[in-house]
């Protein structure tokens, strides 16, 4: 487990990168907001979480696959983060942030997910 990392992971080095490209600025891991967002856009009130499928509980395939060993444990604990994953996104809704959730496997389709961004950070704030 101290090998699995929370920061600085491939899918959100491609995040960021795309983001960077397409001419956006932003912070990391701003500690100060619920959930500790991975990408912040302060001046749109924008966030960005790039999720880990497994971690995370997605419902691709990778998401959906099951530890065999301590398959309670692991259950249990997927559960408490996709709840704590609802109310940090909650959180931020109500204090006037737009929130954006990418997944580990959406970050493969590199055309998809620019376009995915760029209508996400273009888009007025609301």
């Amino acid at each position: 487990m101290r090998a699995v990392k929370s920061t600085n992971t491939r899918p959100e080095m491609i995040v960021r990168s795309l983001a960077h490209r397409l001419g956006f600025r932003f912070r990391l891991h701003c500690s100060n907001l619920p959930g500790r967002p991975d990408l912040v856009f302060a001046g749109r009130r924008k966030v960005i979480f790039v999720n880990g499928c497994f971690w995370h509980g997605h419902d691709c395939k990778r998401g959906d696959r099951a530890p065999k060993t301590n398959a309670s444990y692991w259950r249990a604990k997927i559960a408490r983060n996709k709840a704590r994953d609802a109310n940090a996104r909650a959180a931020l809704a109500a204090a006037g942030w737009d929130v954006l959730v990418i997944w580990e496997c959406e970050t493969k389709d590199l055309e998809g997910l620019s376009a995915e961004l760029s209508d996400f950070l273009a888009a007025p704030v609301a």
